[in-house]
């Protein structure tokens, strides 16, 4: 048997199995089995590395890669007719786009105000989290497309077909990009079979694979110098989650104007309807960050980690955050001077340095990188989104006892680790180009 048969065929099993696992984790999501899901869903990690080691460097044919879009298409189409399960947001996002076609403004009441009483049901209502205090914590642009989910049917797998919509959207764009790079079609089972992207979007139906989507315009736009499309796209990836703003300096290209103004203006336009709640157009947002244990400091993996290695109780939060500002703005600046045709690891960087820094406490909040590793290579990332299902082992919120800190070890340990390995083999490269070079 040749070698491109044999990759073809040692593919086809692992898409089997991974088929498999998806049907074994929607039963233990059906018996309420959270812990034997996010077991699950580590075993499919490992099974998808190895169909990322085989398709690294291309080499399918036509059909093959077609196989593999199929297949990444039929697992979707399996959880999206699951209810889902590890999160119950998608109810806020139906609910957040009724109230939107009712003519009213989502930022100015919580759920179960009076104003909003001929708005509820049986259905969507009884599973809104945080009804009864929390007004929307979703910016302008994932408002919108709540609004547009709902209008052909105000249930959970229309917003979750809507998310999936613009989750193709994305894939197609990527093999566009995968093309203009010359890279290998094929990378796009890196986005395509991550069980991360599978789960929380399908599964789930996050708001997030929207954040893809414009994540992945912005990138086209920015490959085609295009920097009104460049600046409009991230901006309205970040009015979905704000995380994507951490990318504006790798995009942007020195002494433009045209990108920023476009951003500032998509974020104007986008906001002005909204404007009536005056003050409460942030929603939810200062309230979530007290809740998540932000603002006290002790949801951050990296601020527990120093204190409990040095006396920093006299310190408050206040003196991570400028940490955290002043490692943003130092990889910022470099980005602005990085040579043109670098800003994808630019990006990255940012993007990965945002999420450690920031150590989101749900998984999804990592789905966002995964188009990313499609052009770079870094198996520390692949590591991160692959390993962050285990914030599944903890419950949301505070955490006063520590019991996230293990499995926060468990995801940022090994990552720092793979980090070291790649930054000295990168060094160890440039030594050995310098070597050759000095001996020419």
């Amino acid at each position: 048997m040749s070698a491109d048969r044999w990759h073809v065929w040692a593919l086809t099993g692992i898409g089997a199995m991974l088929l498999m696992l998806t049907g074994v984790g929607l039963w233990r999501q059906h018996v309420h089995d959270t812990d034997g899901f996010t077991v699950l869903a580590l075993v499919q990690g490992a099974f998808y590395l190895a169909a990322v080691a085989l398709t690294w460097r291309g080499g399918l044919s036509r059909r093959a890669l077609i196989a593999v879009l199929a297949l990444a298409a039929l697992m979707r189409l399996v959880v999206l007719l699951a209810p889902p399960y590890l999160s119950d947001d998608i109810n806020r996002y139906v609910w957040d786009g009724r109230v939107e076609a009712a003519g009213i403004n989502p930022y100015r009441f919580v759920p179960s105000d009076p104003h909003l009483a001929s708005l509820r049901d049986g259905t969507i209502f009884p599973n809104i989290n945080r009804s009864d205090y929390a007004p929307t914590i979703y910016p302008p642009i994932a408002e919108y497309i709540f609004f547009l989910g709902t209008r052909l049917s105000e249930s959970l797998i229309a917003m979750k077909a809507t998310l999936l919509a613009f989750e193709l959207v994305a894939v197609l764009l990527l093999l566009r990009l995968l093309d203009d790079w010359r890279l290998p079609r094929e990378r796009i089972l890196i986005y395509a079979w991550h069980p991360l992207t599978l789960w929380e979007f399908a599964g789930s139906g996050h708001v997030d694979a929207a954040v893809v989507t414009f994540l992945v315009l912005a990138l086209w736009a920015r490959r085609r110098q295009a920097a009104w499309l460049t600046g409009s796209a991230l901006a309205a990836a970040a009015l979905v989650k704000f995380f994507p703003a951490v990318l504006f300096p790798a995009l942007y290209r020195r002494w433009g104007w045209k990108m920023p103004f476009a951003a500032a203006a998509t974020v104007i336009l986008a906001y002005a309807p909204f404007i009536g709640a005056g003050s409460q157009v942030l929603g939810f947002l200062p309230g979530y960050l007290h809740e998540e244990g932000l603002q006290s400091g002790s949801g951050f993996f990296l601020w527990n980690l120093l204190r409990g290695m040095a006396p920093l109780e006299h310190f408050g939060p206040a003196l991570y955050l400028a940490l955290v500002a002043a490692t943003l703005l130092a990889l910022a600046v470099h980005s602005l001077f990085t040579a043109e045709g670098r800003y994808l690891a630019s990006a990255m960087t940012l993007s990965v340095a945002s999420m450690v820094l920031f150590s989101p406490h749900y998984p999804w909040y990592f789905a966002w990188l995964v188009p990313l590793i499609c052009f770079t290579p870094r198996p520390s990332v692949l590591y991160l989104t692959l390993a962050c299902p285990l914030l599944y082992f903890v419950p949301g919120g505070p955490d006063p006892e520590g019991a996230r800190m293990p499995f926060e070890w468990a995801i940022y340990g090994p990552f720092a680790v793979l980090v070291a390995f790649e930054l000295w083999r990168q060094r160890a490269a440039r030594t050995g180009v310098s070597l050759i070079k000095g001996a020419e």
